[in-house]
């Protein structure tokens, strides 16, 4: 129980809820299992739960009318999904699909808006929360903007590392399963230039590509390059 207390914490919706208000939201929440490559929500189902992840990495998705997919977020531990969940009665904006075994708390979409409206204390630090989150996601849209492929390329490779790296032997390995196209989706480009970025960091001894997995030879390198 006070494993799933210190989750929810950590939370940025959740951070400033006591103890006990945080309770009240462990009490209507619920634990979920998923095997890599399941699919936890489609694009345009009825929302029915905000899902937190305990462990594991999640990829959300949008399909076009061709088929293809175009990957919005990669999430891990601790994150909340999906962003725009509570207080809208919007569909699901996107699939949300396991890249590898994971554990998930729902809180269920109804009663989480029911405790809220109940409990004004809790209404209001949501709605602080919230207000902070916006303001986080309008500075992160401002550093990409005007920003070309190469750039956004490279910014998403430290993103990767910050998120999902662990440092041996001073690489920094990030143990992902990602084609490229997959890549060329999440920065807005194509499976071309993603193979020239990555090929040109390669032949530079910066980065290496495995099956399942990234390497960072020179992470300072890298960041220094992207922020040329």
């Amino acid at each position: 129980m006070t494993e799933n207390l210190d989750l929810l914490r950590s939370v940025s919706l959740f951070q400033e809820l006591s103890d006990e208000e945080l309770e009240r939201i462990r009490e209507i929440a619920s634990h979920r299992r998923y095997n890599k490559k399941n699919i936890i929500f489609v694009e345009g189902d009825k929302k029915t739960a905000i899902y937190l992840i305990q462990d594991g990495i999640v990829k959300t998705y949008k399909t076009d009318e061709n088929g293809h997919e175009h990957i919005v977020s990669l999430l891990q531990s601790g994150d909340l999904f999906p962003h725009t969940g509570f207080f809208h009665s919007s569909p699901y904006p996107a699939t949300a699909e396991t890249i590898t075994d994971t554990r998930l708390i729902a809180i269920p979409v109804h009663e989480f808006e029911e405790l809220v409206i109940s409990t004004p204390a809790i209404a209001i630090k949501v709605m602080r929360a919230m207000s902070e989150k916006i303001w986080e996601l309008q500075t992160k849209l401002q550093e990409l903007t005007g920003h070309d492929a190469q750039h956004r390329g490279l910014f998403f490779l430290l993103k990767l590392a910050e998120n999902y790296g662990e440092t041996l032997n001073g690489s920094v390995h990030i143990n992902i399963p990602m084609t490229h196209q997959e890549f060329a989706s999440v920065i807005g480009t194509t499976r071309e230039t993603v193979n020239r970025l990555l090929n040109r960091l390669r032949k530079e001894g910066l980065v290496e590509m495995k099956r399942n997995k990234l390497i960072i030879h020179d992470y300072d390198a890298l960041k220094r390059r992207c922020h040329k």
